[in-house]
């Protein structure tokens, strides 16, 4: 048995002893989201945004219920097998992620990382089942563009003016089951995030002022682990859309570490160019719906074997808006092999 201080690595890491593995996972996508490029990828497609819900919340609610269902279906167990339900989302305190848990009745923890809540997520339940505290953890996540743009922006019905740099919130949900056996992807490592902040106030810009923080958290992935970025077959970050994914090349450059031969972006694969979603994709379900959807398909299939998962997020509210704050930006990273 490792002790605590072999596990922990450096400032920000841990090295994983048991195999913890991402045994089954789901996705479920919006009509904008099931006409991009990854369609095939996903489980479920919706034809519109409401869901025949009464409203944009409670189709949300229905996606990440959805989405946790197939999941849980997939990994061939019941939700009583389940030892912790781990979600979050974009809403004020959680609500997608506490009414899905309300109907699962799974033991459950609400988090909120914001776009950054997958890696979360998979950080805490890998760390929960390697202290031998469960054997399986479900971690979902969702977002609704209605409904986001309702809370952080403007209702979608005013037809406001986006500017070029903003981006989409994606509409879908995702959710894993984690396991102590079984097939599929394993965490090997992970580095938890501090948050970085910019001093980025435009609740539009959000890939600038989340790239420093997803810059921070590779840049120290590599120093704590003493890997370069070629160890990596896919470095994904979450949603940082074209600009901000070009922010965060240019950071880790200047630190001395190339990513451009095997970086891509959740939030510029979602969308084709001709949707107009300006910069690119953002959301919870960005990375969602892209790592679970399309990449973690390819590494079962071991067309990827090394995958490094940087979700990142924008730890903003519309109070801290009002109140003229800054936006304060987190990601973590979590390794997975094959």
């Amino acid at each position: 048995m490792q002790t605590y201080a072999e596990k922990k690595i450096g400032r920000q890491s841990v090295i994983l002893e048991k195999d913890i593995m991402l045994v089954s996972a789901a996705a479920v996508a919006g009509p904008k989201e099931s006409l991009g490029p990854l369609s095939d990828a996903f489980d479920r497609h919706y034809s519109d945004t409401i869901l025949k819900e009464k409203s944009f919340e409670r189709a949300e609610r229905h996606m990440l219920e959805e989405a946790c269902h197939l999941a849980v279906g997939k990994a061939g167990i019941y939700p009583e097998d389940i030892d912790y339900f781990i979600a979050g989302d974009l809403l004020n305190q959680v609500i997608t992620a506490s009414f899905c848990a309300r109907g699962l009745a799974i033991p459950y923890l609400g988090i909120y990382g914001a776009c950054s809540t997958l890696a979360e997520g998979l950080s805490l339940g890998t760390m929960i089942i390697e202290g031998g505290f469960a054997k399986h953890i479900l971690i979902a996540t969702s977002s609704h563009n209605s409904g986001a743009e309702r809370q952080y922006r403007y209702p979608t019905e005013y037809g406001y003016q986006r500017p070029g740099y903003a981006q989409w919130t994606v509409t879908g949900a995702g959710a894993v089951v984690l396991g102590a056996a079984g097939e599929g992807p394993r965490v090997e490592s992970i580095t938890t995030g501090k948050v970085v902040d910019a001093g980025i106030k435009d609740p539009f810009d959000l890939g600038v002022a989340m790239a420093p923080a997803a810059a921070d958290t590779i840049y120290n992935h590599f120093l704590d682990l003493e890997r370069e970025p070629s160890y990596y077959n896919l470095i994904l970050t979450g949603d940082l859309g074209g600009i901000g994914m070009k922010l965060n090349e240019d950071i880790l450059a200047s630190k001395g570490f190339n990513i451009q031969h095997n970086y891509a972006d959740c939030g510029t694969l979602l969308y084709y160019p001709h949707q107009k979603v300006d910069a690119g994709a953002s959301g919870c379900a960005s990375s969602a719906l892209v790592f679970l959807g399309h990449f973690y398909k390819q590494m079962m299939k071991k067309e990827l074997r090394k995958v490094l998962l940087v979700a990142t997020g924008a730890l903003h509210s519309p109070t801290t808006f009002c109140q003229q704050e800054t936006i304060p930006g987190i990601a973590h990273a979590v390794s997975l092999e094959i």
